[in-house]
């Protein structure tokens, strides 16, 4: 067999060897469309909206393969819903492509409760919308922060900050409506620990602004009021005393010691002559 190559000039064995190679590229690429799969494909099923058991079987029936890519949490649509698919319905792609999708988680994942008081009522909505909650129903009190955040509700009842909530849920808004046109008297806050002023107040629709610490105080919740104002009464020039009006809204500052105050230094604050 040699005998006969080595006997031939080298041109004719050059030409063989070309026409070889040329034979052996034909059959590759005459066969590179069955290897790929070249001319066939197949169009992809639109599967958006379904529940993902029934788009995977679709998608197989076809002959596709099917991976979860992803998962997001949208409350308006089904749980196990698919909400994206990579490629889209109606492409055209080689048959046994995979097929990506992107469904809606079963459970709603859970967030930390946001702090919303002193938020106006667009910031704290647009707030809520950027953790994946919902603003609720709103409703107003007297408060001196009209349009203000005074308090935060799920079902009715006040949600602490960091509170773990299911995303989507509805949170309502109390707000402030400004000062009310309702007038009363001041209210005679020394003697009461700071908790018990507040829950006082809450039944006059007043609120505290700013507590003063008088001297070392470590727990300001358990702390006595010493000082407010405005003071309950004014003392005229001739000894009686005219107390002083406040209405639904206002604040009232406050003065605060570890220690109870004797009622004595409670005295109201005289008028000043013009």
């Amino acid at each position: 067999m040699f005998k006969f190559i080595t006997k031939k000039p080298f041109w004719v064995n050059l030409l063989v060897i070309v026409g070889i190679v040329l034979v052996l590229l034909l059959l590759f690429f005459s066969s590179l469309g069955i290897l790929t799969r070249h001319n066939k494909n197949e169009k992809v099923p639109y599967v958006v909206g379904k529940n993902v058991e029934e788009a995977r079987k679709i998608l197989e029936a076809r002959g596709f393969e099917v991976e979860l890519q992803d998962s997001v949490y949208i409350d308006t649509t089904a749980r196990l819903s698919v909400i994206r698919q990579a490629p889209e319905g109606d492409a055209l792609v080689k048959a046994n492509r995979t097929i990506y999708l992107t469904i809606n988680r079963a459970v709603a994942p859970l967030v930390d409760m946001p702090d919303l008081k002193g938020f106006s009522y667009m910031s704290a909505k647009l707030y809520l919308q950027s953790l994946g909650l919902k603003l609720g129903d709103t409703s107003y009190t007297p408060d001196i922060a009209k349009n203000a955040v005074r308090d935060q509700l799920i079902a009715g009842k006040t949600i602490a900050p960091g509170t773990k909530v299911n995303m989507g849920t509805a949170v309502d808004l109390v707000l402030g409506s400004g000062v009310g046109d309702t007038e009363g008297n001041v209210p005679d806050l020394i003697g009461m620990t700071l908790a018990q002023a507040r829950d006082y107040l809450s039944n006059l629709n007043v609120s505290i602004s700013t507590v003063i610490p008088m001297g070392a105080v470590t727990d300001t919740t358990n702390a006595f009021i010493v000082k407010q104002g405005p003071m309950p009464f004014t003392v005229q020039a001739d000894g009686t005393q005219t107390p002083n009006k406040i209405r639904s809204g206002q604040l009232i500052d406050i003065w605060i010691s570890a220690t109870p105050p004797a009622k004595d230094s409670a005295a109201a604050t005289p008028a000043t002559n013009p």
